[in-house]
């Protein structure tokens, strides 16, 4: 009964946070579409089209571009899409190149495919050309900026999200239409963007005041020049971090805001803390629990099958109470991973994309999955309480592992035919797979399982005890996988929220890209557990980890390598 119970309960929260998050992004009658448009060097973009029922040939409406930051995608904007397009503009959340579904690579085109998305967006027959907006975040500054520069008669009004002009280097015309800049307080990368340590400074920075054509300090919120010539200037900076500008009140509210005043024609007008969007994000969450308890679910009727039956093995766990050392292998497995984190993640830099692993952040991952591994493996054998016994049937413990993953991905496959949203919320992002990144996840997930079987090997020799309790041993495993992250990004942002800085001021992407790492874990450690139990084997757990993680990442990160293209972050770790 058991079985099935988490099976349905997978499905009722896939289906009603689905459906949560499809209202929401529909709010008012507005239209998603999933749309694909030419770009340069004839490569392939990808956008998600928001319309909402005022636009029409008839009745053009305003509209905005909007870009995702780094090693993001589309849907990290949606906040904004659903905002502006429930008052009445046309939005179009692109994906850089290299990102989402957009084909080439991270800078190729070194535009990051902004001028194709601009153009795409004024050839629509229900958009007021002479109402365009353009808003980034992050690295998605560089798409708006050149955009800016291929067209400068081309928009009205620009907001850069925790981004600056000319970011890394970006085309960008000599002046700036109507622009505002949103940066928050603590945002990790103050120095990067503005040339000053600390989010708070960047009022007073040389470059904003640069950029606003001021002498001295700018004053946060107030509007220099005029909005009749175009040539208005605002910056905002609230007290939230660079992923928090994105998915804040004060982050979407500030460029809600900036574009119903510079753009014209908006059909709803509302107030900008007027908000619904974290709606979607909770239901997309719900979505994403359900996902994990749907695998879970799915492994456990399948065992019950007479094709599986002979998997299902009780436990024979070495220990036979929590001793010291249980306590000392809790201990390891929580800090090691983060311990290691950032010098491991810089010895993946020398894991230079190429065309069998194409992405970088996920060949730094890998190498840090690796190394993790064998680290847990040597303190497995030298810390353990007993030898630990475990059944394999790897041809059946593959089989299952499959069946299971294509369950869930079933899963997410439909809610996003349907109604266009996946499984989500803030960094945490799962999205299906197309055919170009099904191929490159296929060697990913080959690594991956090498990792994971080792870990999960350790993690079952040294934290399982004879007559565990379900609840309170997959409580426990959770907690083994994912505590020591919990604790370093406490220990990161108490000191950035206290200081201005982070505790390693030189790793903010690595610092948020950790914030994964928390529900990551813990879902990994769920459902080793789970299979554990069940088989007596760590094989099946780790097959499915493996899988899940090779998809989760490969879909949602970005591309580094393509023909005839050199990463400058390449070329940066070959120095």
């Amino acid at each position: 009964m058991r079985r099935w119970g988490f099976f349905a309960l997978g499905l009722v929260l896939i289906v009603a946070g689905s459906l949560l998050a499809h209202a929401v992004q529909t709010s008012g009658g507005v239209r998603v579409e999933d749309v694909r448009f030419p770009g340069a060097t004839g490569i392939t973009q990808s956008a998600l089209l928001y319309v909402p029922p005022s636009a029409t040939p008839q009745h053009p409406a305003p509209a905005v571009l909007l870009s995702h930051g780094y090693i993001n995608t589309r849907e990290m904007q949606s906040p904004f899409a659903i905002e502006l397009s429930r008052r009445g503009f046309v939005v179009l959340s692109m994906d850089m190149t290299g990102h989402g579904y957009s084909e080439g690579a991270v800078f190729l085109p070194r535009d990051l495919g902004g001028p194709a998305a601009l153009a795409y967006l004024r050839s629509l027959p229900f958009v007021d050309k002479a109402n365009i907006g353009l808003e980034g975040h992050s690295m998605g500054g560089v798409p708006i900026s050149t955009a800016a520069a291929a067209m400068p008669d081309g928009y009205k009004a620009i907001v850069f999200e925790g981004s600056t002009p000319a970011f890394l280097g970006a085309a960008a015309p000599p002046a700036f239409h109507d622009l505002e800049v949103v940066e928050g307080q603590f945002d990790e990368f103050a120095q990067l963007m503005w040339g000053v340590p600390k989010g708070s400074l960047v009022p007073a920075a040389p470059k904003t005041a640069k950029v606003f054509g001021v002498t001295g300090p700018v004053v946060v919120g107030r509007t220099y020049g005029s909005l009749a010539d175009g040539s208005a200037r605002r910056l905002l900076n609230p007290p939230v971090t660079h992923p928090w500008e994105h998915f804040s009140r004060a982050g979407v509210g500030g460029a809600v805001d900036w574009f119903q005043m510079t753009l014209a024609g908006a059909a709803h007008p509302l107030p900008p803390n007027d908000q619904i969007w974290l709606w979607k994000e909770i239901g997309t969450a719900a979505g994403f629990v359900g996902l994990i308890v749907l695998l879970i679910g799915t492994f456990e009727v399948l065992i019950a099958l007479p094709a599986f039956a002979g998997l299902a093995q009780p436990m024979t766990p070495a220990a036979e109470r929590r001793g010291w050392k249980w306590w000392l292998a809790f201990v390891l497995t929580a800090a090691i991973p983060a311990l290691t984190y950032y010098p491991f993640m810089k010895w993946g830099q020398l894991f230079i994309p190429m065309r069998l692993f194409p992405q970088y952040i996920q060949n730094q991952l890998i190498v840090w999955a690796v190394l993790n591994a064998l680290v847990t493996l040597v303190l497995s054998l030298l810390i353990r309480g007993g030898r630990p016994s475990f059944t394999h049937r790897w041809a059946a413990a593959v089989a299952i592992s499959a069946i299971t993953v294509a369950v869930g991905y079933a899963s997410l496959a439909i809610v996003d035919a349907l109604w266009h949203v996946d499984y989500r919320f803030w960094v945490l992002g799962l999205k299906p797979l197309d055919p170009r990144h099904a191929l490159m996840a296929i060697p990913y997930f080959v690594l991956w399982a090498i990792a994971l079987l080792i870990s999960l090997r350790a993690l079952a020799a040294n934290l399982a005890v004879r007559g565990e309790g379900f609840l309170f041993q997959t409580g426990a495993w959770k907690l083994a996988m994912c505590l020591g992250f919990v604790a370093l990004l406490i220990y990161e942002y108490a000191t950035l929220f206290s200081t201005g800085l982070l505790a390693t001021p030189s790793e903010p992407l690595n610092t948020i890209v950790a914030i994964q790492f928390v529900p990551l874990l813990a879902c990994i450690g769920a459902i080793a557990a789970v299979t554990y139990r069940r088989t007596n084997s760590y094989v099946p757990g780790a097959m499915i980890c493996a899988a899940l993680l090779a998809w989760y990442v490969t879909a949602g990160t970005a591309t580094h390598w393509a023909p005839g293209f050199k990463s400058p972050l390449a070329a940066a770790a070959r120095r």
